[in-house]
Order: structure tokens, then sequence, then C-alpha cells
């Protein structure tokens, strides 16, 4: 077998077994798991992280928690009140990092995701 079939085939292998382990894990861990993947990235663009001078970028927080708030809202029923409780204040916090480093203030009910929590001043 050449080098780039034997690329494809692990590729291949690789992809199935991601498959087979993904069957196993339930909606809730992989909801969660998105929510902190989002929560995490919003965090560090609004300056939460180590580096907040190379690493704040006010348009793209906006855009992620914006995407959390939306998830963690239609999610919440699902992954019952114990997720949704620590998911809905790791928002919040985000939520007001941002209005806290935004030059411009946004309009009561108007910020990052405000549309699906309410305001969060």
């Amino acid at each position: 077998m050449d080098k780039t079939a034997n690329s494809v085939a692990t590729a291949n292998d690789a992809a199935a077994q991601a498959t087979r382990d993904i069957a196993d894990v339930a909606a809730v861990e992989i909801i969660t798991s998105a929510c902190v993947h989002l929560l995490s990235a919003a965090a560090v663009k609004v300056g939460l992280a180590d580096d907040p001078e190379t690493q704040i970028d006010l348009d793209e927080a906006r855009k992620l928690i914006t995407a959390l708030a939306g998830l963690v809202t239609a999610a919440a029923p699902e992954i019952s009140d114990m997720h949704a409780r620590s998911l809905r204040d790791g928002l919040r916090s985000v939520q007001l990092a941002f209005r806290e480093a935004s030059p411009i203030a946004d309009v009561p009910g108007k910020g990052p995701g405000e549309k699906y929590t309410g305001s969060v001043i």
C-alpha cells in the first residue's frame, strides 16, 4: 500500500472510531460540551483570559455569546436544571464582562444573547 492509500485508510479508521465513540455519549454531555466550548471562547474574546490585550475581540465575542445564549435557552428543558443553571451563570458572566469591556454600551436588552435571555443589567 502506498503512503496516500495508507493515509486515507488511517483517516477512515479514525472517522469510524469517532462515530462509534460519539454513539456512546449521552446527548446532555454533547450539549453541555458544546456550551462549555462556546463559553470558554467567549470568555477569552471578552478579555477574561491571561492576555486580554492581544485576545480581546468584541465582535467575535458577541457572536459566541449569542450562539451560547440560543443553545442554552433551547436546550435547558432537555438537559435538566442542574446543568442549565451553571451554564446560565457562565453565560451571564460573559454577558456582563462584554458590557464592561465594550467602549459603547448596548441598549439594555440589545446586548449579545439578550434576545434569548433578557437584559442582564
